[in-house]
């Protein structure tokens, strides 16, 4: 149960709900906290419900047999996700993984309890629906960008994203990270980063940094 009402108002349909539903929803609300690195939802895990960040930053992504990942989008704080509530949403019908990128700090709204809410509020339903279709588009965008970007437009459009949500030219990402976001392997990243490196892109000497020298030189790529 959460009783932070704080809280439990950062939920986008929170005012559209009647006071028998607050009840509800406050008391099926869970918080959860997941480190760097953790499995939030996938993997033949329990159908979790819709989730809300309220700190951190998460990573939606497919898991092939061989191990292989492939991004399909980010949550960054004060972003909900619906696609962990497949039980709930029946055309889901694909196994989707979750995963903290960093501390992450979580709202989650149980997959029992959504349904109900989902089913007797059609404003709940209409968001629930919106979200997933969102989500799909997002979807849509990484396969394309997949399958017919080169990679090193997929990767310097990876570097400026991060650039752009932080603010900051150096970005704290191990090569393992970066092609985890990127859909790759570690060395095809470690090469092309050595490739942007050479050109006077990025600088690289650091483990775990890269460093944007050249933000309009990324851009031209």
């Amino acid at each position: 149960m959460v009783s932070d009402m704080n809280i439990l108002e950062r939920l986008p349909y929170w005012g559209e709900l009647t006071d028998a539903e607050r009840e509800e929803a406050a008391r099926g609300a869970v918080l959860r906290s997941y480190e760097r690195g953790g499995l939030i939802h996938g993997g033949g895990a329990e159908c979790l419900g819709m989730v809300l960040l309220l700190s951190g930053l998460a990573r939606a992504y497919l898991l092939s047999g061989e191990g292989r990942e492939v991004t399909l989008f980010r949550i960054e704080e004060g972003g909900g996700c619906v696609l962990s509530a497949s039980c709930v949403i029946s055309e889901i019908n694909f196994d989707t993984f979750l995963g903290a990128e960093r501390d992450t700090r979580l709202l989650i709204i149980p997959s029992g309890v959504f349904a109900r809410l989902a089913e007797g509020n059609l404003r709940v339903k209409l968001w629930m629906y919106e979200q997933a279709a969102s989500r799909f588009s997002d979807v849509v965008w990484s396969m394309q960008n997949l399958l017919f970007n080169r990679f090193d437009r997929r990767l310097a459009d990876f570097l400026l994203e991060e650039y752009e949500r932080t603010g900051s030219r150096v970005l704290r990402m191990t090569h393992e990270q970066i092609a985890q976001n990127v859909s790759s392997a570690r060395e095809v990243v470690a090469r092309m980063l050595k490739r942007f490196a050479s050109d006077g892109l990025v600088d690289v000497s650091r483990r775990g940094v890269v460093r944007l020298l050249d933000a309009e030189g990324l851009k031209n790529i």
